[in-house]
This record gives structure tokens, sequence and C-alpha cells, in this order.
């Protein structure tokens, strides 16, 4: 009896439609998803009866009146308004590393809390991360 030999034939896989595929897919999620940049204000809120913390040389500080009135490092805004208040603090933190510097709230006790939140949300929007508020001791120091 005479068997015929079976010649090795080798069957390839062929991967391109599996390659085209993949791409099709990476390239539907790519477009299909959404990217926001969430902010993460970061509050180092200190405690009352804490030590104080050092003087700052470098920093940005936004003083709120009893009336809601700004001030930034010292010098008084034209007005109450959100817009003066962003561009008062782009014109002092242009070209500072926002991420680094420290920015400090210190608020008259009887200040609407619309006034605080309305300074940190503008700090926020501008990329300032290093938010402090600055409170005093119960003994008044």
């Amino acid at each position: 009896m005479q068997f015929r030999r079976q010649t090795n034939s080798q069957e390839d896989i062929n991967l391109t439609p599996l390659i085209d595929v993949v791409f099709l897919l990476l390239i539907f999620f790519m477009v299909s998803t959404t990217f926001t940049k969430e902010t993460h204000l970061k509050l180092d809120l200190p405690q009352a009866e804490g030590e104080p913390l050092p003087e700052l040389v470098d920093k940005i500080e936004v003083l709120i009146n009893a009336d809601g009135g700004y001030a930034i490092n010292g010098k008084p805004l034209v007005n109450t308004k959100l817009e003066t208040l962003m561009t008062g603090l782009e014109v002092v933190g242009k070209g500072l590393e926002k991420d680094k510097i420290p920015f400090v709230i210190t608020a008259d006790a009887n200040v609407s809390y619309q006034s605080v939140v309305m300074a940190m949300d503008v700090a926020g929007r501008l990329g300032f991360v290093n938010i402090t508020m600055t409170t005093k001791r119960p003994d008044g120091t």
C-alpha cells in the first residue's frame, strides 16, 4: 500500500483586517471621548489655635472689606465686579508660576460669603492652586 504524502502547506493568518479594525476602534474612541479639564482648589485653612505662617514675600493677597470691596496686594479695585477682579489678578499674576505662588484671601469677619467664594472662583479659573485663608487666634493676635 502506498500512501501519498501530504504536503505541509503553511497556512498564514492575514493580520491586515485585524489591524484595520483595531485602528478604527481607536479612532472611534478618540473621537467620541470628551476630555474635561477639572480644576481642584487646594485650600490650606490654618487652625485658629495654630502657629502663624511665616510672612511670605512673594504672594498674591486679596483683601475683602466688610462692604465686599476688593484690593489686590493693597491696591483697591474700582468696583466689586467679577470681571474687574479677574482682570486685576491676571495683571498681578502675569508671568508667575501659579501652581507655586501662594494666593492669600484676607476677608473681614462680616463680609458676605459670596464675596469670598467669588475670589476663590476667580483664583481657580486663573490656575492658582495654593490658596490660603487668613484667620486670627481667639485671643486677638
